[in-house]
């Protein structure tokens, strides 16, 4: 491809980070842009489609749930998508029960078999932190009896986070868990923030209207380190075309300095013949003898769509944690002191890219939900992409 064939701007990676960036760039430049991804898809890890059988809208790489309390990014998707009224509550099973989570008064009160006030509770919970009250624990073991007390402590999370993260919780940082909820009445509301909904007529449909523009064009299965096709990094660079790039960043350099460490999950897919099965669209499992952390049963995020499902059939999938290897979808950053390190080596040689800019998760090693996606992507259109395209 010769130079003046290119595109304005590459972008590796369809997902929200890519597309918002492809999005403002031609908006406010009218610049051509050129988005490539190595999945089938566009979305990134938010893509959803519908379950023929059942009619619910799956959420191909795990539950997705939009909230936020930046007006700014609330703003700029309900340009793109309206949202429906969906408020996320989570429930655990326990020793055969079903708890609310988070933890808070009904939680307490269940769980003791008790009536207490938001004072007793609070005095309650204090006095089971033991001598870790009032202290910084610097493991998850210590920090969620600190936290909860070591009695709701064992029961909803201690195993729950052995699953997750195959790792006995004494062994891990306490800032996995540092802003672990305890309420002291009776909200069960999952998120806190301002805004929280689901897009009414999906991801995907959301997605695609983001980039709805003859000046964007989408490559799908196409590989950024594959020198076979045209959008390759060889190529990109040595034609000085400016590019974001959000795939791992370590896989950019080609693991020169190591590889960073990540969770991924896997998923097991169970069908009912039945209308309903949990009664809520996520069951956490807390104890150890259930080997998955949770089950999302997806047709109860969208109530609002029941004339559109099949009642007769429901689809669940079972999720299951473990470490990931190369080839794996990676989901959470391990973050030990050793991979923060390790990344900060990794940035220092971005930094020195001079017409790339490194977004994303995977591009910045770091957990995002979707909103922080948004958001980082709209201030790096700001402060890097559009001097890029200027120069």
């Amino acid at each position: 491809m010769a130079e003046n064939t290119y595109p304005d701007l590459v972008i590796v990676g369809a997902g929200l980070f890519g597309l918002t960036v492809a999005q403002q760039a031609v908006e406010h430049l009218g610049v051509k842009v050129e988005i490539i991804d190595v999945r089938d898809h566009i979305g990134g890890n938010a893509y959803s489609y519908v379950d023929e059988e059942t009619g619910a809208e799956i959420h191909k790489y795990g539950a997705h749930l939009f909230h936020t309390s930046n007006k700014r990014v609330w703003d700029y998707v309900n340009r793109f998508t309206e949202f429906t009224d969906y408020v996320h509550r989570v429930y655990a099973t326990h020793n055969g029960e079903v708890y609310p989570l988070p933890t808070n008064l009904g939680t307490i009160n269940q769980f003791f078999r008790a009536h207490y006030t938001p004072a007793e509770a609070k005095a309650l919970i204090a006095e089971q932190a033991g001598e870790l009250a009032g202290t910084d624990p610097q493991n998850l073991n210590d920090k969620g009896i600190q936290l909860i007390g070591r009695p709701l402590y064992e029961a909803f999370i201690k195993n729950y986070t052995a699953k997750q993260w195959q790792t006995d919780p004494s062994e891990l940082p306490a800032d996995i868990i540092k802003r672990l909820p305890v309420r002291y009445n009776y909200d069960n509301r999952y998120f806190k923030d301002t805004w929280e909904g689901l897009p009414k007529d999906g991801y995907t449909k959301w997605m695609e209207r983001m980039i709805d523009d003859p000046r964007i064009h989408v490559t799908l299965g196409v590989d950024f380190f594959d020198e076979s096709q045209p959008f390759n990094k060889k190529a990109l660079l040595a034609a000085g075309v400016p590019v974001v790039y959000t795939g791992p960043v370590d896989r950019y350099f080609d693991y020169e300095l190591g590889d960073l460490k990540w969770r991924t999950v896997d998923f097991k897919e169970v069908r009912y013949d039945e209308d309903d099965h949990f009664g809520c669209p996520v069951m956490n499992f807390s104890d150890a003898d259930v080997p998955y952390t949770r089950a999302i049963e997806f047709k109860n995020f969208n109530p609002e769509r029941y004339d559109q499902q099949n009642h007769e059939k429901t689809v669940v999938w079972e999720e299951y944690s473990r470490f990931a290897e190369r080839g794996d979808e990676p989901y959470y950053p391990v973050n030990t002191d050793a991979d923060k390190e390790l990344y900060a080596r990794y940035a220092e040689k971005a930094a020195a890219e001079p017409k790339v800019v490194f977004g994303g998760r995977l591009g910045t090693y770091k957990y995002y939900d979707m909103h922080n996606v948004i958001d980082t992507a709209l201030t790096a259109y700001e402060e890097q992409v559009e001097p890029l395209l200027k120069k």
